[in-house]
């Protein structure tokens, strides 16, 4: 009894000590780790914030030679006396493969989400979600390769001659599908685009559709619902903020895409209404320039990287904004 009461003296006397000292420990780390965390944030500032000033001083020059006209000239010719830069056509380029890359992107890769969730075999689905993943791991470098070598010639042989003959004459159609066909085109680099963002698109849209509750469905399906009702009306409306968000993290790959789109998109600063012809986007044209630019011609080129990440942030502000209604309105 004398030995149990002597250690209950010595518990009770280091018992103040030892919580003192372990709330004193975890004030500390909590102290640290908010002070780490805060940091980190407010470093994703000060490296945006470093970005677009290093983009406005590198632009200055041709901002102060060029002025608003720098946006709507088409001519590229920074070797002339005086040089002539012009914005027009990379932002035509980029705008067009970025629309019509998200044209076919969007549809197809829904429909493989879809199939993939809601009508794909178990044994199957494995080997397609590989076959996304691996997609999405491809360098884009080895995409335009591909494109440069492989699909560039298939559509100048076979699908664009085809296209071009079947709209020949028609009112706008046959502008937007002129001849002749090209190796080098918008169309081309369009499609390489939308191969590169198909993954985004499917592998966002899974992961949401599988958020659904199986309660709502399997409501549906008893009620006589087809598979297309349900996906229509059960699976988009409670997914669709998951799945714009996913359609805009693609849209602002497509617009940045460079070593890709720069091997099979002619890198031609001409504004044609055809697809089919080459053209050139923001990003491709500073890649191809600037190793040889100096002075104004470099500066030009800097004022279009300012431009893309201008566009880019608009492009990703509007998609917030969209987000944001939606969320209020399903709120409502």
């Amino acid at each position: 009894m004398a030995e149990m009461a002597v250690q209950s003296d010595i518990v009770d006397d280091a018992g103040p000590y030892d919580r003192a000292k372990a709330l004193s420990a975890f004030k500390l780390g909590d102290v640290t780790f908010y002070w780490i965390t805060r940091i980190s944030a407010i470093s994703v500032l000060l490296i945006l914030g470093g970005i677009i000033l290093s983009l406005i001083v590198g632009a200055f020059p041709a901002m102060k030679e060029f002025g608003f006209a720098f946006l709507w000239t088409q001519r590229w010719a920074p070797s002339a006396d005086p040089p002539v830069l012009g914005a027009l056509g990379p932002m035509y380029g980029t705008l067009v493969t970025s629309f019509i890359a998200m044209l076919i992107a969007i549809p197809v890769g829904l429909g493989i989400a879809i199939f993939l969730t809601e009508l794909c075999p178990q044994w199957l689905r494995r080997p397609i979600g590989m076959a996304i993943e691996l997609l999405a791991g491809i360098p884009s470098i080895i995409y335009g390769m591909w494109g440069f070598f492989v699909l560039g010639p298939f559509l100048a042989n076979t699908f664009q001659p085809f296209m071009i003959k079947i709209f020949d004459g028609v009112p706008v159609l046959g502008a937007i599908f002129a001849g002749p066909p090209s190796y080098l085109s918008l169309f081309n680099a369009a499609l390489i685009l939308a191969i590169m963002v198909l993954p985004f698109i499917t592998s966002i849209s899974v992961d949401v559709f599988k958020t659904v509750p199986p309660v709502l469905k399997e409501a549906a399906y008893g009620v006589g619902c087809t598979t297309w009702e349900v996906v229509r009306s059960v699976v988009i409306p409670y997914t669709r903020v998951g799945v714009i968000g996913g359609v805009m993290l693609a849209l602002g790959r497509a617009l940045g895409e460079t070593m890709a789109v720069t091997f099979i998109i002619g890198n031609s600063f001409r504004i044609s209404s055809s697809i089919f012809a080459p053209g050139t986007t923001i990003s491709a044209a500073i890649a191809s320039e600037f190793a040889e630019s100096d002075g104004l011609h470099q500066s030009g080129l800097i004022l279009l990287g300012l431009l893309l990440f201008v566009l880019t942030f608009f492009v990703l502000a509007a998609a917030r904004l969209m987000l944001m209604r939606l969320e209020k309105k399903a709120g409502n």
